[in-house]
């Protein structure tokens, strides 16, 4: 079988065109040909293109916006790279599902082409400390000045195979997301006091509560430990503020200490941020939200 050439450019690798090969590798489902190059003829020659040959074209599975006027703005002003562009062609091919393709465009491709392009997302609240972040790792795969005689293409393989991994897990963390949102919102519509929400299982659950008035505490399970959790509902996705703090008597409390407190005798901790609290039993953690409620 002939190998489906991909053409990018060369020298310093970067998230836009990683990600952009790792989808295309995981829609294409057959063997690749990498061609790393500014060679024009090359360019030409091969079946897809990314971030390279200043041509937008989908018809033609060409995806640069390096050209005059870029390749586009979305309705949140943010420029589209070559991610998004091979994301808006595939991204449905690769996930069959366009609410999956949404929260992948979200949480993933966005930010990456925010960033390719030069558009800050992102603010420190403490001076000069950011986020070590998923570009932080794959601009650390490049070489350094000292590292000249490292080979660019492997380095740049490794960057995709690793890329490709994460956006493969992402998007079934996504379904999973998608599956469980019918159990939370289940849970949150049979729930006699909607402060307290009781899940039955490790749902990811704080997108659809924090979209909620009403929900102080979630209860769940922690199938590892063999506990059940309590834990407070934030004000929104991006900050550590609870709606409501556990009671502030009970941070750092393990067992006997914090059952002696909270009068349930298989309390097991409590965190001092109080965003957390934990007991043997559901019943248990039951009691403990709804003293937390009432405190």
């Amino acid at each position: 079988m002939n190998e489906t050439k991909i053409a990018t450019h060369n020298s310093h690798f970067h998230l836009d065109d990683v990600f952009a090969v790792a989808a295309l590798s995981i829609c294409l489902k057959q063997p690749l040909e990498i061609i790393r190059t500014r060679d024009l003829l090359k360019i030409k020659d091969a079946d897809y293109v990314v971030d390279v040959g200043g041509e937008y074209d989908e018809e033609k599975n060409r995806f640069d916006h390096h050209q005059k006027g870029g390749a586009g703005l979305r309705k949140n002003g943010i420029p589209y790279a070559s991610f998004g562009l091979v994301w808006k062609k595939y991204g449905h091919s690769i996930c069959d599902s366009e609410e999956i393709v949404r929260i992948i465009e979200k949480k993933i491709v966005e930010p990456v082409d925010a960033e390719d392009n030069g558009v800050g997302i992102v603010s420190p609240m403490i001076d000069e400390i950011y986020p070590y972040s998923y570009w932080n790792v794959i601009s650390s795969l490049n070489p350094t000045w000292k590292e000249r005689d490292k080979n660019l293409d492997e380095l740049f393989g490794k960057a995709v195979a690793l890329s490709r991994e994460i956006l493969l897990r992402e998007i079934e963390r996504a379904r999973h997301f998608v599956e469980g949102r019918t159990f939370v919102e289940q849970a949150y519509d049979s729930a006699e006091d909607k402060r307290l929400i009781i899940l039955d299982a490790e749902y990811s659950w704080s997108d659809i509560l924090i979209n909620k008035d009403e929900p102080i505490f979630v209860v769940g399970p922690n199938l590892e430990e063999k506990q059940w959790r309590v834990l407070a509902v934030r004000i929104d996705a991006h900050s550590f503020k609870n709606r409501k703090d556990l009671p502030k008597s009970w941070g750092g409390k393990h067992d006997e200490e914090l059952a002696l407190e909270t009068g349930v005798s298989d309390a097991t901790f409590c965190h001092n941020n109080l965003f957390i609290a934990a007991a043997r039993s559901k019943e248990g953690a039951i009691r403990l939200a709804k003293l937390a409620i009432e405190k």
